[in-house]
Parts: structure tokens; sequence; C-alpha cells
């Protein structure tokens, strides 16, 4: 670990995020970020698509992380986020862990629900793989209005089997997840302990990251690559990019203020519903707010914000553009 100026910070963060135009592929793209989170809202693409958008540009193909998903499985999907499938034995200690008031709360869910969890897993065991409205009603659980979950809550308890490492992801019809049991998806994997794979995990964030703010102090990986970032490389990033997603960290590098405003009253925007920051080389230059009209087939840019100068961005909408299959209004 060195401390290191905002300059060289900046440099070493957009290169350990892979936007500096050196990614080449979805999968060793996704190792060396770590991970990719996942979200319904896709105003302009879902941010994992979005995400890898960003680094590999036009040749980038959704259906590439289908395939290393679903068919090759040398990713996974956990807990809204894709996974190498390298890091299994990692994620299995985490999903055993018990050191949170979450975790006691789960496992405390699945003690009192007990036979529903029984059942959900005998079904699976029987027909799975199977979506979650294709479970029928456990005989002895009363239906209950649910804002979240609805009334069955099949949805919930699915979703903590799923956090304990009972129930995998194994696949999607459309949106709907398929479910099945986790040792027929997973696999036998090391049994690693909670304590080891949390320094794995800590390791693996701060060299994804390049750089952590840590008391005040920008402060760098020891493997951290300093090296000059092409001026010319201009994209946009997904709300969900790791390169924004720490404020405190973002203001450090580039006195720039971000939030995602989806959740914000309109009246007290200050920029946009689904606004997406702009890169320049290593500067975080502006922000804009591109919306992809599925229906109409459109790109079209309800407005920028800079941080400085203008700069011209015809040609990564141009890309993004293409990319989507849409026209640019």
């Amino acid at each position: 670990m060195r401390e290191v100026t905002p300059a060289a910070a900046r440099r070493i963060a957009v290169r350990a995020q892979l936007l500096d135009g050196t990614a080449t592929d979805v999968l060793s793209t996704v190792r060396r970020l770590g991970f990719l989170q996942l979200d319904p809202i896709s105003t302009v693409a879902p941010p994992q698509h979005l995400v890898l958008w960003s680094r590999l540009g036009e040749r980038y193909d959704p259906a590439e992380l289908d395939r290393l998903l679903w068919e090759e499985r040398q990713l996974v999907e956990w807990n809204a986020f894709l996974w190498p499938a390298e890091d299994l034995p990692l994620l299995r200690a985490r999903m055993r862990r018990r050191d949170r008031p979450l975790d006691l709360r789960l496992i405390a869910y699945l003690k009192e629900n007990a036979s529903y969890r029984r059942y959900v897993l005998r079904e699976l065991e029987r027909r799975g793989p199977l979506l979650s409205r294709e479970i029928d009603d456990h005989a002895a659980h009363r239906r209950e209005a649910h804002r979240w979950w609805g009334e069955r809550k099949m949805g919930l308890m699915l979703g903590v089997l799923n956090a304990r490492g009972e129930v995998a992801v194994v696949g999607r019809r459309g949106k709907q997840r398929l479910w099945d049991l986790a040792e027929r998806w997973y696999g036998e994997t090391e049994r690693v302990p909670w304590a080891e794979a949390k320094r794995a995990f800590e390791e693996k964030q701060l060299r994804a990251l390049g750089v952590q703010l840590r008391k005040g102090k920008l402060v760098a990986h020891p493997d951290a690559v300093d090296d000059p970032i092409p001026k010319k490389r201009v994209t946009f990033l997904s709300p969900f990019d790791r390169l924004v997603h720490d404020r405190e960290r973002a203001l450090a590098l580039w006195d720039f203020f971000y939030r995602l405003e989806m959740y914000v009253p309109k009246a007290k925007r200050e920029y946009g519903y689904y606004v997406l920051p702009i890169l320049e080389g290593d500067r975080v230059v502006g922000r804009i707010e591109p919306v992809h009209d599925r229906k109409a087939g459109t790109l079209r840019v309800l407005g920028t914000w800079w941080e400085g100068r203008p700069r011209p961005v015809s040609k990564p909408l141009a890309s993004l553009a293409r990319w989507l299959g849409a026209s640019l209004e």
C-alpha cells in the first residue's frame, strides 16, 4: 500500500477498472472487475451490460454474458451480482457467514418457516429447475399481503435460501429467474473459512479499484500501474459503475459529486432520472441523460451537464446507439 497524489490516483483507478481501452473480452473483464451488479432499471441498458459496453465498446455482445453464465458456467449469479465461477469457494463462505445481524435474521426466518423451507427444497429436488410461479403453494403456509413479495412470499423464501447457499439461480426465462438446488448447480467446492474469504475479497476489491480512500488519504494497491491514459477515449458510465460508485472517493479523485436521482422526487432532482457520468481519459468531465426508447428504436438525449468546458460526445453517443440497435435522435 502506498499513498498517491490525486493525479496518479485518477490514472490508476481508470486503468485498474479497464476504462483505458485495454479490456479484451467479457470473461477477463468480469474477472478483473470482480463482479457485475444487476438491476432491473434499464433506461439505457441493464447496468451489467452498460458496464461492459463502457469497456469493450460495440464489440460487446450481451449474448456472450448469457453463454458464460448458463452454458459454460464460467460466471455465476448470486445476490443480485454476477461473479467469476472460480470465486465460488469464497462466495459459499460468504453464504455461510453469521457475523452480521442480517445473517441472524435470515437464519431465524428459515427456522421459523422450517416446513415451508423443506417443501420448497423438496419441490426443487423433485421437479427443478423451476420458476417461482411453478412452485405451488405450501398447504400449511397462509397467504398474506406483502408490498414486496406478494401474498405467496415464494420470492422471499427463494431469496433467503439463495442468500444462505441452499438454492441457486440456474437460468432465466425472459426476466424470470430459474431456481434449482445449489448443490446441483455449484457442485463440490473447497470449504474456505469466512475470515480467509473476507481477506481475499478485500484484496480483490482493492486490486480492482486500484485506489481506495482511507482516512482522507488516497492509497494504491502495491501492483497498481500508473501509466498515461489515452485522453481521446470518451465513454459513458453506468450509475452502478465502480469507478464512481463511492461518492467520497469520486469527490477525492475528481471533485465530482454523483448520485443516482431516480429515487429523488422529480421537483428535487438536480440533474435527471438516470444520468450517466462522462469519462474522458482519466477525467470525469460531465453528465449525460440518454434514454433508449425500445418501441420507437431511438436513443435521445434529455440533457448534458459539464464540469467546466463542454466536450464533443457525438462519437460515444453514436457508438452507444449502434450497440443498442437504435437510431440517434
